[in-house]
């Protein structure tokens, strides 16, 4: 009994140590410069104020960095449902040369740093004169050695014999990948959906190498550019971006968490 308590406390304790921050970012977006810069600091505002979003949605046109991560982002996600798929569905049921190779190849890539492919695709993108454009901001995420993985691991756990009864019908792989495997991927999908999206919608580093013009920036660049010179002090701005920043992952998480939680419980090393 004592040890259960002692368990409960702990979870608690790391509970609200990992909402506090978030708390005091949403707390301090809707906050005046004085009450930030206020000593000591307080935790509810005594003003409340929409100024902060306002200079977001005015004189900064998020709109456009918004829309530019939306596009980014909702075709990423796609591409790895559908590419992730497939390659997980040939990795686990088909038999072909090379396969064992293949995913002992993606197993690799899984241990590769990003940061190490980040020069070579930086220069083919340059090469192929998509530099400023949302082919270079999507096209080299579009699968991903994680995806394969996971949807692979599922995949493995649906039965043989509703493949090869759907075979005896007639149907072709694509058919059978469409009809038969994806219906049953819900779980997994929705994991790898959230992961990428996640991904995708917090990527900073190559939208701010890649997107060369202002009209591409994606919502982290356009944040972190402004949190630097006078701009750095102006604390409350920052925070309501911050807060528009997380707002849609946290949304599409509480949208599918139950999916999410599936997912993980049932993709394990078959």
């Amino acid at each position: 009994m004592r040890a259960r308590i002692f368990t409960y406390l702990v979870l608690i304790v790391a509970v609200v140590a990992t909402l506090v921050p978030f708390v005091w970012m949403l707390l301090g977006s809707i906050k005046t410069q004085g009450e930030l810069l206020r000593r000591p600091p307080t935790w509810w505002p005594e003003q409340p104020t929409l100024d902060n979003f306002g200079t977001w949605f005015g004189e900064l046109d998020i709109g456009r960095f918004f829309l530019n991560s939306l596009v980014v982002a909702a075709f990423t996600v796609l591409g790895n449902l559908l590419f992730c798929s497939m390659v997980g569905y040939a990795l686990a049921k088909l038999e072909f040369p090379g396969k064992r190779a293949l995913f002992l190849l993606v197993m690799v890539t899984l241990m590769v740093p990003g940061l190490v492919t980040f020069v070579p695709l930086f220069v083919v993108v340059s090469k192929l004169g998509m530099v400023s454009t949302y082919p270079a901001l999507i096209l080299p995420f579009l699968a991903g050695p994680l995806g394969v993985f996971l949807m692979r691991q599922f995949i493995m756990g649906i039965p043989d014999a509703l493949i090869e009864a759907a075979r005896i019908d007639g149907a072709g792989e694509v058919r059978i990948f469409a009809r038969v495997v994806l219906p049953l991927c819900g779980a997994p999908l929705a994991t790898l959906a959230i992961l990428t999206f996640l991904g995708s919608w917090n990527n900073f580093l190559w939208p701010l190498v890649v997107a060369q013009n202002e009209d591409m920036y994606t919502l982290p660049v356009a944040l972190s550019l402004y949190s630097t010179g006078q701009n750095a002090t102006n604390y409350g701005v920052l925070l309501a971006g911050s807060v528009l920043v997380i707002t849609p992952v946290l949304a599409l998480f509480v949208a599918l968490q139950r999916y999410f939680i599936q997912g993980i419980a049932l993709t394990g090393v078959k």
